[in-house]
């Protein structure tokens, strides 16, 4: 994509500042997770920065103070800051856990825009504290211009988090320098009912180390717990780099509350003392909303005005529209999943209905359903329940499979062209194509389906395919034990770019190391591929 420039970091002038390096004797430790509340001293910023929601002409600035703070920020189209603009944000405290928002409007399409955040004592505004850099591209407004993105998902599971002695999260170090235009991380951001060890032996005898702060010794349950979830992975140097030069788009799914959940269940697990997971979805929403830069808004979770609302379409641009699903919140019950009728299904009616109506209004080149659980590989919850769509039956769709048989079938009759899936989940990097020759239901125009992750997680062999919607496994990387460890098995990420002359879709996968495991090009303005 010749026609726009790009940058492989931000400037050195920038480092210099010390705006994307924050010394890891500064930020908290077990001890002293929560701000600081003293008195003397300025308003700090130590967990970074981070940018969302970003479109050709806006974007939402997040960062964390260690204090009740005004917060301030600065766009220019220069790192010297000359004729900057000003943006006054709100004031933040701990009804936020000392987060913060700031909407930025009128910005220039398809440009790099240079940031900084200032933190100011509200009761002297003339206090401040040292600013904090970033940078980010907005959508571009011209198809030539191209696209690309990253995507993976599962951070800090099964035991493995921050670990100092291999480098903390190595991986976002790697996806900074390919410099993309956003990241799609596609849930479980954190693993709030995975508690971490401080150390853990592994099979060969060598010893992973945990950076541990009091939240994550155990499962979380109260809304401090789940902050503190949050905040674990911003204390890797690589992650707070990776936030300030890329922004994200982020989706939730089970991990963020407890492994496997589903609306109304009550937990049987002797870890917690609170069971109902309805109240455990509430308090981890309110901390996702207060950690990430989202636009949605939060508000009671469950409740019928849906105003915790986690999907929504990301426009990007001419080449490409982003539908991010929420297969967490709406969902029926996990069962054997063989059920005949099911309005349900695993993303309510109302998700499905906004879904249809939006895919067919859209008229970008690329339409990515951003899924946040695959579709036909087959993932089980306990012995006899199912936890994704497929249940094993490679026969006509039955439960969850229903809801996305109708999906299928509305999108090959309204010809919604250039529609592919993206996801994680399943701890390891695999291609599936489907189509209908190969199918038990017939009546959709064939796609394809690409697994990347995990990104700081254990690995896990490849789950069975179910044949209902015909998919092929044209490629797969995953271990052959489960619960591999970063330190044995190489974390995942895929990559996705749009020429901007072709409009030609181009998927990686790749593996930490910089090996391009698996590439596939795809054409534009097909119902099926």
């Amino acid at each position: 994509m010749p026609h726009r420039p790009r940058i492989p970091s931000p400037g050195r002038r920038t480092v210099l500042r010390g705006s994307l390096l924050v010394p890891a004797a500064a930020l908290p430790t077990a001890a002293g997770a929560a701000p600081a509340l003293a008195l003397a001293g300025r308003p700090e910023a130590t967990w970074g920065v981070q940018v969302g929601s970003v479109t050709a002409s806006s974007a939402l600035v997040w960062v964390r103070s260690d204090r009740p703070a005004r917060m301030l920020v600065e766009t220019a189209s220069t790192e010297s800051f000359r004729r900057a603009r000003r943006w006054y944000g709100p004031l933040i405290g701990p009804g936020s856990d000392f987060t913060g928002t700031t909407p930025l409007y009128g910005l220039p399409a398809g440009e790099q825009v240079h940031y900084r955040v200032t933190l100011a004592d509200p009761r002297d505004p003339r206090r401040t504290g040292k600013p904090v850099y970033g940078t980010f591209r907005t959508a571009p407004a011209r198809r030539r211009d191209g696209v690309r993105f990253l995507w993976s998902g599962d951070i800090a599971g099964q035991g493995w988090g921050i670990n100092p002695d291999i480098g903390g999260y190595r991986v976002y170090e790697e996806m900074r320098r390919l410099d993309p235009d956003f990241f799609l991380c596609s849930g479980d951001t954190v693993y709030a009912d995975g508690p971490l060890r401080p150390s853990v032996t592994l099979p060969d005898g060598r010893v992973w180390r945990n950076v541990m702060t009091e939240e994550k010794a155990k499962v979380a349950e109260t809304l401090d717990e789940c902050r503190g979830n949050f905040r674990y992975n911003l204390l890797d140097d690589n992650v707070r780099r990776f936030n300030a030069q890329v922004p994200s788009v982020v989706q939730w799914d089970d991990h963020e509350v407890r492994n496997n959940w589903y609306p109304g269940q009550i937990l049987d697990d002797d870890r917690y003392t609170e069971k109902n997971v309805d109240i455990l979805a509430a308090r981890s929403a309110r901390a996702f909303h207060e950690y990430f830069p989202v636009s949605t808004p939060y508000g009671s979770y469950g409740s019928s005005s849906r105003r915790s609302r986690m999907y929504r379409t990301v426009h990007h641009g001419p080449l490409l529209d982003v539908f991010v699903l929420d297969m967490r919140s709406y969902r029926n019950r996990n069962s054997p999943n063989r059920q005949a009728d099911d309005t349900t299904g695993i993303l309510g009616a109302e998700q499905l209905s906004w879904l249809k109506r939006s895919l067919a209004q859209s008229r970008a080149v690329w339409k990515v359903i951003a899924a946040d659980m695959p579709l036909g590989l087959v993932v089980p919850d306990g012995a006899t329940d199912f936890e994704a769509v497929a249940q094993g039956d490679p026969g006509a769709p039955l439960g969850r499979e229903l809801q996305i048989a109708e999906l299928l079938r509305f999108i090959k009759h309204r010809k919604v062209t250039g529609t592919l899936w993206l996801t994680a989940d399943v701890h390891y990097t695999s291609a599936q194509h489907y189509a209908p020759e190969r199918a038990a239901f017939k009546d959709f125009a064939p796609f394809w389906e690409f697994v990347s992750g995990p990104l700081a997680a254990g690995g896990f062999p490849a789950n069975a395919l179910d044949g209902t919607f015909g998919p092929d496994r044209v490629f797969v990387r995953a271990p052959d034990r489960a619960n591999v460890s970063p330190m044995e098995s190489p974390q995942f990420f895929g990559e996705v770019e749009i020429d901007g002359d072709s409009a030609e879709l181009t998927v990686r996968l790749r593996a930490e190391g910089g090996a391009v495991l698996f590439s596939k090009v795809l054409r534009p303005g097909r119902v099926g591929q």
